[in-house]
């Protein structure tokens, strides 16, 4: 069925906490869109290249850290590679929505891969420099502009509205599953051989998802009317969020957390380096542990087939809990173990952000949406991580890593008090069989929630 723009293709969910209701299949399988051949091909490629991105993600943090001694420096690093989209995501949105997404995407992987290889070549030879890094990092945020609202809208494209719930949580599934692969290997390898190899296999990687690519079945992809050349398209759908408050929420919930709270590469090294002195082998067993918990993370959102603002809110709140309880972790394998549920918690913020902006934006506007959503949550990095960085050099790893905590857990109850308020919504807290149950309900109908 073609998704074609209109209202009627992609309506707005009904409320303020209305389900996101995907279809039949989708809710009765957590693998229903592997069955569509065009996505199966997707899959399979980027499992390949989400490991390579996975061991360059550590490969470089753990170079930067060597060469400079500073989280800082690792923050720098984080920042120059999602500054691209938060100065450009939205142009990046714009050409997204003009152009056909398969052939943009053969484009954008191409010169991700030639980037590694750069890379690669500078380590391997022993002529790299902390600011061949920042070149790198910066040229691999470049092509994320477009490679990034292109990937999330072409899912539409290679499933169809019906199973775009079903396909976005495998998508992070995937990632989260190569992420389990990805920092095991580059710590065998940084360990091993050197940092120079992992940049290489990642550069190798980005053949699996051009090959797929070019294996797809162009008619039996879903059509989407792409969006004419014309002035006034980026004011255009700045005033498209504007009008809807489900999306005004979502990214604004999504940018406090995604700038303080997933800072990631600067906490964990710190603590692996600096808290615990356990090395390379602990910051990728970290990660591992924190895909863990996200891998578990996004089969659930595939199975639960729904993307609820009061689980988006919740889990916002969970995760900011969970950072601030590990911050004070005394022993390195209790730190390690919170990082199961961190990720779990991470990644429903992440796959009910998602999902709900998907299914509730036109099509033809689903590339400028999907860009404004990731110029928020991945570039609002360039202003955090170096904040951050500069937090855990001058107090140390626990105060960073619980200020970011904290952000996470203001910014959810404040979003969630805003909305129920703009919404005349209030806060029911009963038993529905046998079970507690927190939700909000109108003013309105509130005699009708469950007593408690």
């Amino acid at each position: 069925m073609s998704t074609g723009p209109g209202a009627a293709s992609a309506p707005a969910p009904d409320g303020h906490d209305d389900p996101t209701t995907p279809d039949a299949a989708g809710g009765a399988s957590m693998f229903a869109s592997l069955r569509v051949r065009n996505y199966r091909l997707f899959f399979l490629g980027q499992v390949v290249s989400n490991i390579g991105t996975w061991m360059q993600r550590i490969a470089q943090d753990w170079l930067v850290l060597s060469l400079t001694g500073s989280s800082a420096a690792v923050g720098i690093t984080t920042a120059l590679q999602f500054l691209p989209m938060l100065l450009f995501g939205l142009y990046g949105g714009v050409l997204v929505d003009r152009l056909r997404k398969r052939p943009t995407l053969l484009v954008t992987q191409s010169a991700m891969a030639l980037t590694a290889l750069f890379l690669a070549v500078l380590t391997l030879t022993g002529h790299v420099q902390v600011w061949h890094v920042y070149v790198a990092a910066l040229a691999m945020g470049l092509a994320t502009v477009v490679d990034n609202p292109a990937r999330q809208s072409f899912v539409s494209e290679l499933v169809g509205r019906d199973q775009l719930q079903n396909a976005v949580s495998l998508n992070s599934a995937n990632f989260q599953s190569a992420r389990l692969v990805g920092p095991a290997v580059a710590g065998l390898m940084i360990t091993g051989v050197g940092t120079g190899w992992a940049f290489l296999a990642n550069g190798l990687s980005f053949v699996a998802p051009l090959s797929c690519l070019l294996l797809m079945r162009a008619r039996e992809l879903h059509a989407v009317q792409r969006a004419p050349r014309g002035k006034g398209q980026l004011r255009e759908g700045l005033h498209y969020v504007a009008g809807r408050p489900e999306l005004i929420s979502t990214i604004v919930l999504v940018g406090f957390i995604g700038t303080f709270g997933f800072n990631f590469p600067v906490f964990l090294s710190a603590f692996a380096d600096d808290v615990f002195d356990a090395g390379a082998g602990a910051y990728s067993l970290f990660n591992t542990l924190m895909a863990l918990g996200s891998l578990a993370g996004a089969l659930l959102a595939a199975r639960r087939g729904t993307a609820r603002l009061r689980v988006l809110i919740a889990a916002a709140l969970a995760f900011g809990a969970l950072e601030i309880v590990a911050a004070a972790a005394p022993a390195l394998w209790l730190f390690a173990l919170l990082m199961v549920p961190i990720g779990v918690f991470s990644m429903t913020v992440n796959v009910t952000a998602n999902t709900r902006i998907q299914m509730s934006t036109d099509p033809a506007m689903r590339g400028r949406v999907m860009a404004l959503y990731m110029m928020v949550f991945l570039g609002g990095s360039p202003v955090g991580a170096p904040v951050v960085g500069w937090v855990t050099d001058t107090y140390g790893a626990r105060v960073g890593f619980a200020a970011g905590g904290a952000v996470a857990t203001v910014a959810a109850v404040v979003v969630g008090l805003v909305l129920a308020r703009v919404g005349n919504l209030r806060l029911s807290v009963g038993w529905h069989r046998g079970h507690p149950q927190v939700r909000f309900v109108p003013r309105e109908r509130e005699e009708l929630a469950p007593a408690a």
